[in-house]
């Protein structure tokens, strides 16, 4: 698995690797939670923008971007199956979304990090903004990175 070329492209609303992204979404997010993501109303994940991460056609990882305004954008739903983790997959992803967020004129990439994922995101120079809060009822915070080159 350590020289496994990883691919990370987009994944098209409502294919059959959206539902994957789901799977993986529901069994990496949600169900060690005690919840279901097929219990979340997902309509509006049609105007979003969704990567995955894939080895050999495999999905291993993803993340949803959702447009705030023509300046913001926010990564959210930032998943990597268990086994794939310790591989640099999250950070390729994350790097991914950036430049994809930056050629599409975003200046500022935000999301609600669960307060176990602070550190993976310090480390890629996100800033924390605000107080812990609670969402799905558990502690995350708020953060953001400046992504626009002049």
């Amino acid at each position: 698995m350590n020289d496994t070329i990883t691919e990370i492209r987009e994944i098209k609303y409502h294919s059959e690797e959206y539902f994957k992204e789901q799977e993986l979404r529901d069994k990496v997010l949600r169900k060690p939670l005690g919840m279901s993501l097929y219990d979340e109303n997902m309509e509006a994940e049609q105007h979003d923008v969704h990567v995955g991460a894939f080895v050999d056609n495999d999905l291993i990882g993803v993340l949803i971007l959702t447009k705030l305004n023509n300046n913001e954008i926010k990564m959210r739903q930032v998943a990597v199956d268990e086994i794939w983790r310790e591989r640099h997959i999250g950070q390729k992803m994350v790097l991914f979304a950036e430049k994809y967020a930056r050629e599409k004129g975003y200046n500022k990439m935000l999301l609600n990090a669960r307060e176990t994922a602070v550190g993976f995101y310090e480390k890629l120079c996100y800033e924390k903004v605000g107080e812990i809060f609670l969402e799905i009822n558990i502690p995350h915070l708020r953060m953001q990175k400046r992504i626009y080159i002049e």
